[in-house]
């Protein structure tokens, strides 16, 4: 028996206090009623069919089973597209109680499995508190920003956190899951977990693998259009204590809103700026309720409309992604998909000196090592090209090129530049322009094959936001395409390319009267086996 004054008596009851508050035993009802978790999802979130889709999936095959146990949820996208709200609306369908962590930026293995009790100020680690705060066994815990302690994790050898991940997430290893402070086997088996990131690349592969991953890929404008009507306009006039007659936002202002300051594939910014325009109405209420003669807010109406939305949310902080109306030689637009989306990339080339024999290439614009030695070989293919199409000319044997990829301060890498950098190249030596309003992505081989790349969406995104006409996609990158919904895919002219010579055809208007090269080909091919059996 302890005596109240001893030293290990407030550890002793700390750690009995701890011990005794866990929920043993204890689960929540669970509800696998596919049709209503549908009609929850549908009203919280606009859109997102494909993910809505995969979460019901999940669902049924738990209610088939009768049991929860299985792969970890991985939603993966752009910051602001709905991840965390989806975890909590899929806790509401399933009837679990909801937990929030993240791991952003951890390194400490003990934040995760807790401190021994050996240390001074030791406490247990996130998933003990998890269950201590929920008070069951089997929550929605959902581990926010997986892919950022991911990056952290390959500089350090020891006390390595993706072990204690991998511990609680793996579900052969999960139900007999031990926390440092503690000291006792927890049964985490229950647990459904859903993490979030925003590049999936960054996580390690071990816990990748135990993964069902689902894509959410950012919003259109119309979509972003429906998403403020529905909900954004709603709860934040509710949120600023403003009746919801007193204010009318017109379409052209929100479109305009939209397309000039929250040009982001996310809606968080956008919520943002319509929390802005109501705060500057409730405080115009508030005045002039404070000057009247009685105490009460006066009732006005305010029309908000693209002619004064500037005095709301001020001048637009966002410029056009289409730098150019037309682009000059040697300049054409690319597409690129990072962490936040996608958006387009322009590609220059100039020359920079000229004279026999001074053939080089110059690259800048803070390029990783796989984008430079595909502009590397972009430029051999290209060489080849123009030493098919023009085989006088001489301008890449006797020009030193300086290729540049323009927001140098932003770090750039990939291969689905290279069919663009071709292009490129051979506008300049060409000097002729590539076709108005075209854009164009696909990793090119030394044979001038055209691969297939990712982030199909978010690059028809990025090219509908710059209001492009034409695209140009890998012949492989086809059903990626047509899974796309069709209010995306409207209004564009969308080719599949699988060799350059095509893309050459479409960008600089050669042959377009004619069939194709390769049929050209086949057709003189034929036509040569016809007369020489005429004339045997």
């Amino acid at each position: 028996m302890l005596e109240s004054s001893s030293s290990e008596f407030t550890h002793t009851y700390d750690y009995l206090d701890w011990l005794t508050i866990l929920p043993w035993g204890n689960f929540s009802d669970e509800n696998f009623d596919v049709l209503r978790a549908e009609k929850i999802l549908d009203n919280d979130h606009y859109g997102l069919s494909h993910v809505k889709e995969r979460i019901l999936e999940f669902i049924a095959v738990r209610r088939l089973k009768g049991t929860s146990k299985g792969k970890v949820i991985c939603l993966s996208g752009p910051p602001g597209v709905g991840k965390t709200s989806i975890g909590r609306a899929t806790a509401r369908a399933l009837g679990r109680k909801f937990f929030r962590f993240s791991v952003g930026g951890l390194s400490d293995v003990d934040e995760i499995k807790g401190l021994r009790r050996s240390y001074d100020n030791a406490l247990p680690g996130k998933m003990v508190n998890c269950l201590k705060s929920v008070g069951t066994l089997n929550p929605l815990v959902m581990i926010d920003e997986i892919d950022k302690v991911a990056y952290l994790l390959g500089k350090r050898q020891s006390d390595d956190p993706a072990n204690a991940l991998l511990e609680i997430l793996d579900p052969e290893q999960n139900a007999y899951f031990r926390d440092h402070y503690l000291d006792v086997t927890i049964d985490l088996s229950k647990v459904l977990f859903v993490c979030t990131a925003n590049v999936v690349d960054m996580i390690p592969e071990p816990l990748l693998d135990r993964m069902e991953v689902i894509n959410i890929s950012g919003y259109i404008t119309d979509d972003k259009m429906h998403i403020a009507r529905d909900h954004l306009l709603k709860t934040t006039c509710m949120e600023c204590g403003i009746k919801p007659e007193q204010v009318v936002v017109s379409d052209a202002a929100l479109r305009s809103l939209i397309e000039n300051y929250c040009r982001e594939p996310g809606v968080r910014n956008l919520q943002k700026h319509i929390e802005k325009i109501y705060r500057k109405i409730a405080l115009k209420l508030v005045r002039e309720g404070a000057s009247a003669e009685t105490p009460e807010v006066s009732v006005k109406k305010f029309m908000i409309d693209e002619s004064n939305l500037a005095d709301y949310v001020g001048k637009p902080e966002l410029y056009a992604d289409k730098i150019y109306e037309q682009t000059p030689v040697g300049v054409v637009m690319g597409l690129s998909t990072k962490s936040t989306g996608g958006s387009t990339l322009y590609i220059e080339t100039t020359s920079v000196e000229e004279g026999e024999g001074k053939g080089g290439l110059h690259i800048t614009g803070q390029l990783g090592d796989v984008m430079k030695e595909s502009a590397e070989i972009a430029h051999t293919v290209a060489r080849r090209v123009m030493l098919e199409k023009e085989p006088k000319n001489l301008f890449f044997a006797n020009s030193k090129l300086h290729l540049h990829v323009p927001e140098g301060a932003t770090p750039k890498d990939g291969p689905s530049a290279g069919c663009t950098m071709i292009t490129s190249f051979l506008s300049l030596a060409m000097k002729k322009p590539v076709r108005k309003d075209l854009t164009m992505t696909g990793e090119v081989t030394l044979t001038g094959r055209i691969l297939p790349i990712g982030g199909v969406k978010e690059k028809t995104i990025a090219a509908r936001r710059s209001q492009v006409k034409m695209m140009i996609f890998p012949e492989g990158n086809r059903r990626d395409f047509d899974e796309l919904a069709c209010n995306l895919k409207e209004g564009l002219d969308v080719h599949f390319v699988d060799e350059y010579e095509q893309i050459f055809e479409l960008a600089f208007g050669y042959n377009m009267g004619s069939p194709p090269l390769n049929f050209r080909r086949s057709l003189t091919s034929f036509m040569w086996d016809l007369l020489s059996g005429c004339f045997l």
